[in-house]
């Protein structure tokens, strides 16, 4: 059944490589990036300062910083204890798919980026929510355009996608919860 599965990720991975060209190569790499989003958070940090204070802020700091180490070593820790190989890595579909990324990487179950820019969408959508309320829909579709990035580049199949952002909304919402105590402790008190 594993290995059923397993296939029918490979699958799909081809199929939604496939939708690759040169054209729009250029694109989906700064897409997938880490940097390229600086000014997004930063204008988030912004917008939580805004509606929440200076006071707030430096917890927002503190707790994101956390949510990102979190996020990212639970993924290393998946990495490291499934062993998938990327697609970029894997013998049997290495010659019928496109490869763009800067780097292939060793493991890839599950997706960093699908994990950590989801958790970033929800914790920072829900607790705009109240000044926003359409903000965290915007945030979830560009965290989804981040990870469909993955796929495009050839670094990650849809299961790793799918489970990033599953653990990245879990997460989100975890540290979202500590945060709102957080302020009701430290803040509104």
């Amino acid at each position: 059944m594993i290995e059923q599965l397993l296939n029918y990720d490979s699958e799909l991975f081809l199929f939604l490589n496939g939708f690759g060209s040169e054209t729009w190569d250029g694109l989906w790499l700064v897409i997938t990036n880490k940097l390229t989003f600086i000014p997004l958070y930063s204008f988030l940090l912004f917008l939580l300062y805004k509606k929440y204070g200076a006071k707030s802020l430096l917890i927002f700091i503190v707790v994101v910083a956390l949510m990102i180490t979190f996020t990212d070593q639970i993924t290393n820790v998946f990495k490291r204890g499934f062993e998938r190989p990327r697609p970029c890595g894997a013998l049997e579909i290495m010659d019928q798919m496109r490869f763009i990324a800067v780097r292939c990487g060793k493991y890839g179950f599950f997706s960093g980026h699908a994990s950590n820019t989801m958790a970033t969408a929800i914790f920072t959508g829900l607790l705009l929510k109240p000044y926003y309320k359409n903000l965290i829909f915007i945030l979830v579709f560009w965290s989804v355009l981040v990870a469909y990035s993955r796929i495009y580049v050839g670094v990650h199949y849809p299961l790793d996608i799918i489970c990033g952002m599953t653990f990245g909304a879990m997460s989100g919402f975890l540290f979202y919860k500590l945060t709102k105590s957080l302020l009701k402790r430290f803040v509104t008190s």
